[in-house]
Parts: C-alpha cells; structure tokens; sequence
C-alpha cells in the first residue's frame, strides 16, 4: 500500500519560489522579486530540495541550473499555481461592469495599436474600473520558423507574466487555446503627395529609398524574400524600432514602408500618410488570441478573450 503524502508539510510558497528561480536563474535576484534575503531563498530551495529529494538546481559562476527533474517539474508547477490563481480570482462572481482588475495584454504595436481603441472605447462602457496594460511581444530575430520566433511569447504566457497574447502565429503546444483575432495584409505607405502614389509600379516601387521597421535594427524583412523570388531588391535606407515612429518619419520624407493595412487605415491619416496598393503580392497573415487553457477557466479571463473576439471580428 502506498504511503499517502502528508500535504500539510507542503507549502505553496515553495511552489512559487521554484517558478521565479526558474525564470531568473539566479538566487539574488529570485530574492528581489519576492522581497526575500538570498539566505531566505537557499533555505527555502533546500526544503524543496528534501521535499522532492533533488538538488533541483546546481550553482554555476552566472547563478543556478535546473537539473533534469526540475525541468520536468516546470509544467506541472505552472499548472498547479495557475489553478491556484484562477481558485482566488475568482473566489467571487466576476463582474466586469464591478471589477477593478487590471489585465496585461501582450501584442506587437503594430497590433496593439489597431485593438486597443474599440477596445477601451468598450471597456469605458462595460466595465469602467479594469485597467490594461499592454507589453509588447517582438519575434526573435534569425529563428527558422515562427514557433521559435515567437517562443517567449509562450513562455511568458505560461509564466504568467502576461494574461493573454495576440501574435501572428498558430501552431501552439495542445496546453494553449488559439482564438482567430483578424485576418491582416500590407499597403506601402508613404505621405500624402508623394510620387509613387501617381506611379505605383514595381520598377519605382524598388528605386526608392525603404523604412522597415525593426526593434533590432535589421534592415531585411519579408519584403526583401518576395522581391528576391523575383531577382529584384531594394535599398533600407533606415530602420526605426517601432510603427507610430515610421508614421511619423513618413510624413516628413521621401521614404516609403510596407505597413499592416488596418494600421495604417486606422492612424496613417493624421500623420498625413497614405497607403498605395504594393505593386506586388506581400502576403497576408492571420492574428489569434492565445491562452493557456488552465487560464480559461478564470472567468475574468474568458470575459477579456469574448471581448478581444469582438473587438476582431469588427470591421
């Protein structure tokens, strides 16, 4: 017969300690985000340590390792303290037009940027003490496939740093639910008066002088791969680190960008930007909201995912 665990000798915050020196990789600064001395965590890592009877993590020069068994312990933990939260949250009815919670939303700008409006426009009416705090996602520059590129993005949802993410991607582990957003394709902009709108052929599309947006600061985007199928280039002239700054070099130069569609309809005008048909196909792309499924079971969580599919399926 199998001893049953005797979990009154269990503490949750030893949980919790083992999800933050997993992030941090490090004693000192783990200590930092739970407001605890180093000492305080080292002893509470070695009752984990004879809770589960392994190191768990080893110390290097740059802080501390997972051994193999703490890494098969990341997922199981984060559902456990994901379920825990979802129980306080809502340990009363949640009540949106009442509530006072304040949800983070992680997206690119480019994408917050078009939501964001209608969606405070619908908060102001439904549910006027939530806040919202948007943390922008950015893919990781030079991965192969959008799985990797968008990795962190997954990572930070299971760590709980963030409430929800919309991205330009859809192939997500099965723990994940993926909710279609808006479909999104690209115009090039330019401002208003600017020669390639009386001449937007392929030949002048290529001898002008490019922005793309880039927060690292890489000239070459997708438009540089669908010029290349056809033997062509173009010259980045700049790069700047995020969509509102293009606008607003836009409507001061000669350069022209290929920026999201509803981007640009949205907020191009008061810059005194256009958007011009691209004279060759750029592609299309499809956004979804992305959440843990444990996350789901928080009702305030699945109102804010209702919501976001309205705001979407808006035209």
């Amino acid at each position: 017969m199998l001893h049953e665990i005797d979990l009154s000798r269990i503490d949750l915050n030893l949980l919790v300690l083992f999800e933050i020196v997993i992030e941090e990789r490090h004693v000192g600064r783990s200590a930092q985000r739970l407001n605890l001395s180093p000492s305080a965590v080292s002893h509470g890592l070695g009752r984990l340590r004879s809770l589960l009877g392994d190191p768990l993590f080893l110390r290097t020069p740059k802080g501390v390792v997972p051994t193999e068994r703490a890494e098969g312990l990341v997922e199981p933990i984060a559902d456990i303290l994901s379920q825990v939260r979802s129980v306080v949250a809502t340990a009363g009815p949640f009540d949106p037009a009442t509530s006072t919670r304040r949800y983070t939303i992680g997206s690119p700008d480019g994408v917050s940027s078009v939501f964001l409006p209608p969606l405070l426009e619908k908060l102001a009416h439904a549910a006027p003490g939530i806040a919202v705090s948007i943390r922008q996602l950015l893919p990781r520059q030079g991965e192969p496939t959008p799985g990797l590129a968008w990795q962190d993005a997954v990572a930070d949802l299971e760590a709980r740093v963030m409430d929800v993410a919309i991205i330009p991607h859809d192939d997500f582990p099965v723990r994940f639910l993926r909710h279609p957003f808006y479909d999104e394709d690209f115009v090039i902009a330019a401002r208003a008066g600017h020669k390639f709108a009386d001449e937007p052929s392929l030949s002048n599309y290529c001898g002008l002088q490019h922005l793309v947006v880039s927060q690292a600061g890489d000239p070459y985007g997708f438009v540089d791969n669908v010029l290349a199928e056809r033997s062509l280039s173009r010259r980045v002239a700049l790069t700047v680190p995020n969509f509102m700054f293009a606008l607003a070099v836009l409507s001061a130069s000669d350069f022209v960008s290929a920026l999201p569609r509803r981007f640009v309809e949205l907020h191009a005008a008061r810059f005194g930007v256009v958007g011009v048909e691209a004279p060759i196909p750029l592609g299309c792309f499809s956004l979804n909201v992305v959440t843990p499924q444990v996350a789901m079971r928080d009702a305030g969580i699945a109102w804010l995912v209702s919501l976001l599919e309205e705001v979407g399926s808006a035209p």
